[in-house]
């Protein structure tokens, strides 16, 4: 008994330590933010953004100086809890309201488009054999709204931290490259700025990459691009649940304890964080832009030091062995999307 307690005795002092370590992996997480917060202001990387940036200063980091384990706990709070929190507060970006009343021959467009995007993104990933859950992460991105619908599904279908890292890197540079070809092709395309609005609206991945693709197109272009795109995101809800339906009928009937996914409660803060943006904020509680922007500023600084604790995962050998072919699939899933979305606007 008294070397147990000789065992036992210098295990105490060890808490105080460790919350101070929990705090350090937090702030860390906010360190990399900030840092990809200025290298989003540098030529090249201002198209990009903060997100991809910290994720690219997360995984360089992670190759020179590995993982840093003495603060691991603070790192997994950001990478798990602060996401969820920032997917919460994402939903009062969604105005359930005016989706309803302008938006419902888009949203019926919105369902064939997620629908494409995932369905073709994974039959071209069988076809390449490629990494199932990146492609499916990937496709999610691509038809839905890039980094949010990816951080929104991963817990769902058991994603590794570094496989939803990878995917959300590739949502941002893929969906910026995109972005920004519409932003040239758009002087040349016969469409008007309403059309233009629609077709960006409906086949780009992040809403930043929609605002970033309408806005040349003027006030109108803009207006029913980010119409369309509230669609898409307001489709995320009802498309995690279906998630859950399969992936814990794949897994009925085993016998491995713990197969049961845990309920997505985070969701649940996302639709009455919409509803309440939508119904209460403006109507019944007055707000100004700058508390709407300062909630805004809080989502994005949330998920970008969420996805520096997912970047610090990732390893560049298995990004090259396991990204390649999910990214020609996306890639060639988004080709598709735009020239189909063309023709159909």
């Amino acid at each position: 008994m008294e070397e147990r307690a000789k065992v036992l005795e210098p295990m105490e002092p060890k808490r105080k330590p460790s919350s101070l370590l929990w705090v350090g992996g937090i702030a860390f997480t906010f360190f990399i933010a900030l840092l990809g917060f200025f290298l989003a202001k540098v030529p090249g990387f201002d198209h990009v953004g903060q997100l991809a940036s910290a994720i690219v200063i997360a995984i360089v980091f992670r190759q020179f100086f590995g993982y840093p384990e003495a603060i691991r706990s603070g790192i997994n709070f950001s990478s798990k809890k602060l996401l969820r929190f920032a997917i919460i507060l994402y939903g009062l970006k969604l105005n359930i309201n005016t989706v309803f009343q302008d938006g419902i021959g888009l949203l019926i467009r919105d369902v064939g488009v997620i629908a494409f995007a995932i369905l073709f993104t994974m039959w071209l990933a069988k076809v390449f054999k490629a990494d199932k859950t990146i492609s499916l992460l990937l496709g999610v991105g691509t038809g839905v709204c890039g980094a949010a619908a990816i951080a929104a599904v991963a817990p769902i279908i058991k994603s590794k931290d570094e496989e939803t890292a990878i995917g959300v890197g590739i949502i941002a540079l893929v969906g910026t490259i995109f972005a920004i070809a519409y932003t040239i092709l758009r002087p040349i395309l016969p469409l008007t700025p309403v059309e233009y609005g629609i077709w960006s609206g409906t086949s780009l991945h992040e809403i930043a990459h929609v605002a970033l693709a309408a806005a040349p197109g003027g006030e109108d272009s803009l207006a029913i691009g980010l119409l369309a795109k509230l669609g898409r995101v307001f489709l995320l809800v009802p498309l995690c649940f279906i998630f859950m339906y399969f992936v814990n009928r794949k897994k009925h009937g085993k016998e491995t304890a713990g197969n049961k996914i845990e309920f997505p409660w985070f969701l649940i803060g996302f639709i009455v964080m919409s509803l309440f943006g939508s119904y209460v904020l403006g109507s019944h509680i007055p707000v100004s832009d700058g508390f709407t922007n300062g909630v805004s500023n809080v989502t994005t600084w949330c998920l970008t030091a969420a996805m520096v604790g997912l970047g610090l995962n990732v390893s560049l050998k298995d990004l090259r062995t396991k990204a390649l072919r999910p990214l020609i699939a996306m890639v060639i899933t988004s080709i598709c999307l735009s020239v189909i979305v063309y023709f159909i606007v």
